[in-house]
This record gives structure tokens, sequence and C-alpha cells, in this order.
């Protein structure tokens, strides 16, 4: 497994509330508007998972696993050319001052490493950045 971290985002509202909006997956789908369209298409959700099609990758389908209020939602994928698990992690510091750091692990064929490495740390640091800028 091959681990990709996202730096640590500041959030200005609680962790509650920022935990409330990503752990339902239902939230993200008022989200898809703000999404490279040239990217990403196909976009559905329902509480628990979240279908979308990533160009060039291909469908990429995830479900929450797991849910510890306030701190952690765990993803895997169900549905995807590549195997992995992700985690949204939260911090609270404050009453409106929120830590969130995206990590993920996937399962990297030897002969792909090379390629995929560098859009996938790329890509958790630009997913990070976007959940930290959205109205919570």
């Amino acid at each position: 497994m091959t681990e990709f971290t996202s730096e640590v985002q500041t959030i200005h509202y609680s962790a509650e509330r920022v935990f409330e909006r990503l752990s339902d997956l239902n939230q993200l789908d008022q989200l898809k508007a703000s999404l490279p369209a040239d990217k990403v298409s196909n976009f559905s959700c329902d509480r628990d998972s979240c279908q979308f099609n990533v160009s060039p990758v291909g469908q990429i389908s995830v479900r929450v696993i797991e849910r510890e209020p306030f701190k952690t939602i765990k993803l895997t994928s169900e549905k995807s050319p590549i195997s992995f698990t992700a985690w949204v992690q939260l911090k609270a510091l404050a009453p409106d001052d929120t830590r969130l750091k995206l990590t993920i692990q996937a399962d990297i064929p030897f002969m792909l490493k090379g390629m995929v490495q560098k859009p996938l740390q790329e890509g958790i640091q630009k997913a990070a950045e976007f959940l930290a800028g959205i109205s919570y």
C-alpha cells in the first residue's frame, strides 16, 4: 500500500458542523457544480456512497465504512481502477477552528506507481483545499 497525505487545512467552522456536512455524502451532491466538468462527471451520492467518473481514470465508487463523530470519516473504494481507503481527519482547536487532513492508502501496482504517484498526491491536496474552502 502506498500512502498519500494532504497538508493540514484550516476550516473556520466547528468540527461538529464540518463532520455533519462531510459524513453525509448526500451533502456533496450540492457541490457538484463546483467540480471541474472536464475532469469529473456523472456525479451522484446517497448518505453512505458516492459514484462519479474521473477523466481519464474512469468510474469510481466509494462507500463510508466508519464514522467517528467530529473526528474521522473512513471511506473505501467499491469500484475503482485502484483499490484504496481514504480518511477525512478533523481536529477541533477552538470553537470555530477545525483542521482537516486527507489520507489515502492505495494498492498501486508497481508498474503504475511511477505514473500515478504524482497525480494522486496532487489530487488529494486539491481535494483537501476544496473541502477547506466550502461553506459549512
